[in-house]
């Protein structure tokens, strides 16, 4: 069976925000709310990044507030690093000043993309999915960012798992704010393909890694041929970066 070879990448790039540790939570929370530092720098070595990718799942991209400059960083990342597909799923607001959202880049045109809230306490989490091929024997690639709360995040996990329950070649890629081993997510892994990570990586803090809680998950049918973590800018995650190889029959 002919496969190709895809590059995938997930990450947390905390809207082009500095956190060198976790002093900066207070002495630069003015960041995450005002059009101030490096924001622009930032986005830029993360676009290096992404790059190097085919397929890049985003969180915390601000799609357009103030804090950004009024930039949908989805977007400019696209342009940035030379993507042709995109698309991003605008979801909280912090504050009135400042809004998040999910992002993809690609360079498969998708058959489509969907645009899922997912169940919560507090409202303002979704899934974005992106389907590429025909059929349910095509490439199902989901992003998300899940809540703290474990109660929230097995409704969460629910939801999603009833949309890739039948999905052969799935990747749900994100920050799952659980390491993978946690009671929700068995949920997770019984009623879908999915499968734990094979290598455990710790992601965060980004500035001393110790908490696995951003993952890319896949089904058996797409072979993992390599996995790491690496920094995206001054994130306070690292991002997760994968070789994996797609059937081809998956993808037309």
């Amino acid at each position: 069976m002919a496969t190709r070879r895809l590059r995938l990448l997930s990450a947390n790039i905390q809207a082009g925000s500095s956190t060198r540790g976790y002093r900066d939570y207070v002495a630069r929370s003015w960041s995450h709310v005002l059009p101030a530092g490096n924001k622009r720098g930032a986005l830029d070595s993360i676009a290096a990044l992404a790059g190097q990718h085919d397929i890049v799942g985003l969180q915390e991209a601000d799609p357009g507030s103030l804090r950004s400059g009024f930039t949908n960083q989805t977007h400019y990342l696209a342009e940035r690093a030379g993507f042709a597909y995109w698309s991003h799923q605008p979801n909280r607001r912090v504050g009135g000043v400042a809004s998040s959202a999910n992002g993809l880049l690609s360079r498969l045109q998708p058959m489509r993309v969907e645009d899922h809230p997912l169940p919560g306490r507090v409202k303002g989490r979704g899934v974005l999915l992106a389907r590429f091929g025909q059929g349910e024997d095509g490439l199902a690639v989901a992003i998300a960012h899940l809540s703290l709360g474990a109660q929230s995040r097995r409704a969460q996990l629910d939801f999603i798992a009833d949309l890739l329950a039948n999905a052969p070649h799935a990747v749900l890629m994100g920050d799952f704010n659980c390491d993978p081993d946690r009671p929700e997510m068995q949920l997770l892994y019984r009623k879908t393909r999915l499968q734990p990570p094979a290598q455990r990586l710790p992601t965060f803090p980004a500035w001393r890694p110790q908490r696995a809680i951003d993952h890319m998950l896949v089904t058996p049918a797409l072979p993992v041929a390599a996995m790491q973590a690496l920094p995206a800018a001054q994130s306070d995650h690292l991002a997760v970066s994968m070789a994996l190889d797609v059937p081809e029959a998956a993808l037309r």
